[in-house]
């Protein structure tokens, strides 16, 4: 059984930083690529950044500069740096990792169940 879990939000004042993990356990071949999302209230989910197997990266637009998004291969873990938070970045940031279980031939994506970022003074 594959499990992704996110890990390290919380309350962080205007101009703060933190840094979010995702850690991917269990019967896991491989891993191709991994992404952080997040869903403000009353507002959908949307893509925050993502990491391909080849190291290549993709931000959205309201975070280039600000955030960066890593990943270590040996930890099967993905990390989001978020610096210089804002308010509106507020909200549940999910993460998903596409994985390939032992035996299986392709991978499929798992989910974490999301952490809550607060920013406020």
């Amino acid at each position: 059984q594959v499990q992704v879990v996110e890990s390290e939000g919380g309350l962080v004042q205007p101009g703060g930083s933190l840094r979010l993990s995702c850690a991917a356990s269990g019967s896991i071949f491989m891993i191709n690529g991994g992404g952080w999302y997040r869903q403000a209230p009353g507002k959908e989910r949307e893509l925050v950044a993502n990491i391909a197997s080849s190291g290549r990266t993709n931000y959205a637009d309201s975070v280039k500069g600000r955030f960066t998004i890593s990943r270590d291969n040996a930890k099967n873990t993905v990390y989001l740096q978020m610096n210089n938070l804002k308010p509106e970045d507020t909200g549940v940031y999910y993460c998903n990792q596409d994985i390939v279980e032992t035996g299986w031939a392709y991978g499929r994506y798992y989910w974490g169940k999301g952490i809550l970022v607060t920013v406020s003074s």
